[in-house]
């Protein structure tokens, strides 16, 4: 990974630029979802009051590379991994590490003993990488499409 790219907190002017990383992942990225289930995921960018509010109890950790926002993942009080997304031209080069790594000293300042995910089959992978375990495999509907993810936590060792 390149050096250009530096991780912030999350402002909610970054909000509608939050909704468009997420709208490029899903829809444009790799995925194991069928193309109806990506639409019913993400159908637009989101944005907006319910977008702005469900964003606005959540720690935001943003990557920015030369004044873009290419990735970002959220801790939603006390101890939920929220979002994670990252511009699939972004993918691969460590960022979700960086951006974990960032949420997981938040959750660790805020005295948080475990952190826990529901991870997409995407995601699942990279997650796993940085030390959560599968608790329960699940089905969800959204949008009359049927989605795999998986329940997933991990303890944070005292240090």
């Amino acid at each position: 990974m390149t050096d250009d790219i530096i991780l912030r907190r999350g402002m909610p002017t970054d909000h509608v630029a939050l909704g468009e990383v997420m709208y490029a992942a899903v829809r444009n990225g790799p995925s194991r979802y069928t193309p109806a289930q990506q639409v019913a995921w993400v159908p637009e960018p989101r944005r907006g009051t319910e977008w702005d509010s469900r964003l606005s109890g959540q720690r935001i950790v943003v990557a920015e590379a030369g004044g873009e926002i290419i990735g970002f993942m959220t801790l939603a009080p006390p101890d939920y991994v929220d979002f994670a997304y990252i511009r699939p031209d972004r993918q691969g080069r460590g960022l979700f590490r960086r951006l974990y790594d960032a949420v997981e000293a938040i959750a660790r300042e805020n005295g948080q003993v475990r952190l826990t995910v529901h991870a997409s089959l995407m995601a699942r992978p990279a997650f796993a990488a940085v030390g959560f375990a599968v608790t329960a495999p699940e089905e969800v509907e959204l949008r009359g499409e049927i989605f795999k993810r998986f329940a997933m936590e991990k303890q944070l060792a005292p240090q």
